[in-house]
């Protein structure tokens, strides 16, 4: 079924709630709109569903709905975080448990990553044709990972990691308390860690210099700080080069994660979107 077509009253609510009077200035705004914020949309739908066409079906009812209920926009509020919120209800009305896809991760002790015999080797030399490949390769390996992550886990190191949210800013999307975001992105990505360096050239692992519980206390303060977007508040004199070397890897898997956002719609899609929200 084809979406109703906004009336002149939505598009008149539109414009005034983007600060402009309706005509050319309004649909600009629009445009911007939808230039600024349906690429991560759109990633975010196709992280969720694997599916191209579905994505661009979220999109476009995304706007859609966010066109007809502009009315109920505060404008004090960042549309980016409404806007995500509408599209994680269209996401969750197309949920479907995907093969192989686990109804739960592990606690985030048997997920921790002390265990190996090897660790990766992540250097800093500059772009070479193998490193090239290396990261082709590792952005596969995490797209096919977070598809196979219990969607609630999916949803939260998205918005986290992807998208670049806020705890708290995730919690408000997804309606859940900032603690049960951050249990859930430490898991997810922990699990996309491993996915990650099984890609990566490897090297023997340093024997472990602290008691394993020590170990689990550096990761959950590794992991608040990427939280909060701060450097680790652990000296590097301290922490031992087994330990260093999975802080790496999450920061590597965090950043490779940022890199899957798409830098714009197809542009068949922006079209559709720009015309249903045109003036008449």
């Amino acid at each position: 079924m084809a979406p109703r077509r906004p009336t002149p009253a939505h598009a008149h609510r539109w414009s005034n709630t983007v600060g402009v009077k309706p005509g050319s200035a309004a649909r600009k705004a629009v445009s911007t709109l939808v230039d600024q914020h349906a690429p991560k949309i759109h990633g975010l739908a196709l992280r969720y569903c694997g599916n191209p066409a579905d994505a661009d079906e979220i999109v476009q009812d995304t706007f859609l709905q966010a066109f007809r209920k502009w009315d109920q926009f505060r404008g004090d509020a960042d549309p980016a975080t409404w806007l995500y919120t509408i599209a994680v209800r269209a996401c969750k009305k197309r949920k479907r448990r995907r093969a192989g896809e686990p109804a739960r991760l592990g606690s985030l002790e048997s997920l921790a990553p002390f265990r190996g015999d090897t660790i990766s080797r992540i250097g800093s030399n500059p772009e070479t044709p193998l490193t090239a490949n290396i990261r082709h390769e590792g952005e596969e390996a995490l797209r096919e990972a977070i598809a196979r992550l219990p969607a609630p886990f999916r949803l939260a190191v998205v918005l986290r990691d992807m998208l670049d949210l806020s705890t708290e800013q995730a919690a408000g999307v997804l309606g859940i308390k900032p603690q049960t975001v951050k249990t859930r992105v430490h898991r997810a990505r922990l699990m996309l860690r491993d996915a990650l360096t099984r890609t990566l050239p490897q090297r023997k692992a340093p024997a472990p210099l602290y008691d394993r519980r020590v170990c689990l206390d550096l990761l959950r303060a590794k992991l608040d700080s990427m939280d909060e977007n701060r450097d680790f508040p652990v000296s590097d004199e301290i922490i031992c080069d087994r330990c260093k070397g999975v802080f790496k890897e999450l920061d590597l898997t965090r950043g490779t994660c940022a890199a899957l956002v798409e830098g714009e719609i197809p542009a068949a899609l922006r079209g559709k979107i720009l015309a249903l929200a045109s003036e008449s």
